[in-house]
């Protein structure tokens, strides 16, 4: 199962957060936020664990088919 990058948006959205701010808590490149955006490749396990710690959400939400 892929991460959903949709809901990813919505977070980045709903918190008022840009892309670059994300990147450089998490410690990934813009670049590789852009591949996963256009589905060139996915979050890994431990990246897809800080995002869900950095929103205060369970792992399992990227996952899950509903919000």
């Amino acid at each position: 199962m892929k991460p959903s990058y949709e809901k990813l948006q919505h977070l980045l959205m709903k918190e008022d957060i840009n892309v670059s701010k994300l990147c450089e808590k998490i410690n990934i490149s813009p670049s590789t936020f852009s591949d996963w955006k256009s589905e060139k490749s996915f979050p890994k396990v431990d990246k897809l664990y800080l995002i869900a710690n950095y929103f205060n959400v369970p792992i399992e939400y990227f996952l899950e088919d509903k919000e």
